[in-house]
């Protein structure tokens, strides 16, 4: 099992408390997004966790204390852009992110820190031109740090659409994303940095862009030295190359009030979510309710040596 810490919220950044908690524990407790009186209890024992893919804007309070996950395989998904308050009001400035970036590196190793410079947005104060020199200016910052780069474009979700009206967004043609597209392979290329796609249909790969995957499982052979017996992510969209993980999120939940999020359907829902969090819950907000039904989940490791039921 691929564990995933989180496409739905920034665990790393806001819960790393319940996380080591939950660690501790050797399970939690996580609601089907669908249906939310269904509840997986799903084990954390080492013996079927195959691999944590963090994903997040500011792990700076998990550095310190990954010494406690030693039993594990992880790596970072570390977003860093440079939009400013105007689009991620409570996300760390440009700079406090790559000291943080560099930290983790340093700390684990430029293969396990994978930098995202995504969504792309275009607006009125945000073009072409503000893009190249931004994705330089921290590719230059993370050189030697990462071996890595993921982009993406913006996906204008009805509720992302509600959230970022009061930003003049640009609709991005087929021309502008080839435009942009080249101008940061050449730069991604002169840092050392591969650059990959996430869940875009435009195929980039004569510009030097591949297609890639966030649950990455060639990327987890090669580093931690296994062989994986893995399929796609049913769940995800067609276009994502991602492996099959188990996401440990809540929607709703995330503090840092990016615009552009399409986790987070109001300021006012993660508030009042954020307040029912308890670092020692086997949930990650709220308490079991009357109704509640709770079931093991069935998870086995899927390295090629061991595929055995716990």
């Amino acid at each position: 099992m691929i564990v995933s810490a989180s496409r739905r919220t920034d665990i790393p950044a806001f819960f790393s408390d319940w996380f080591f908690n939950r660690i501790d524990d050797g399970f939690l407790f996580a609601r089907n997004p669908m249906n939310p009186h269904q509840i997986s209890r799903i084990s954390l024992s080492p013996a079927v966790v195959d691999c944590i893919v963090f994903w997040s804007k500011n792990p700076k309070r998990m550095i310190e204390r990954l010494h406690l996950l030693d039993r594990y395989n992880y790596y970072f998904q570390f977003t860093i852009t440079a939009y400013g308050q105007l689009l991620e009001p409570n996300v760390p400035t440009r700079d406090e992110a790559i000291d943080i970036f560099n930290r983790l590196s340093r700390k684990i190793g430029k293969n396990r820190v994978v930098w995202r410079y995504d969504p792309i947005i275009l607006a009125d104060n945000i073009d072409i031109k503000y893009h190249v020199a931004s994705f330089e200016y921290i590719a230059k910052q993370l050189f030697g740090k990462t071996r890595r780069c993921v982009i993406s474009f913006l996906d204008l979700y009805k509720k992302t659409i509600r959230n970022i009206s009061s930003v003049s967004v640009t609709d991005i043609t087929v021309e502008m994303m080839i435009d942009l597209a080249r101008a940061l392979s050449i730069l991604a290329s002169r840092y050392g940095i591969e650059l990959v796609s996430c869940a875009e249909e435009i195929d980039l790969v004569s510009y030097g862009i591949k297609h890639g995957k966030c649950i990455d499982d060639k990327l987890i052979e090669e580093v931690f030295g296994f062989a994986l017996q893995i399929e796609k992510d049913k769940t995800q969209r067609a276009e994502c190359g991602c492996v099959a993980s188990v996401d440990i999120g809540s929607y709703n939940t995330c503090p840092h009030g990016c615009l552009y999020c399409y986790a987070n359907f109001s300021p006012d829902k993660v508030r009042l979510n954020y307040a029912l969090h308890n670092p020692h819950s086997p949930l990650l907000f709220g308490e079991i309710k009357p109704g509640d039904k709770i079931t093991d989940r069935k998870v086995i490791s899927c390295k090629a040596i061991q595929q055995k039921l716990l």
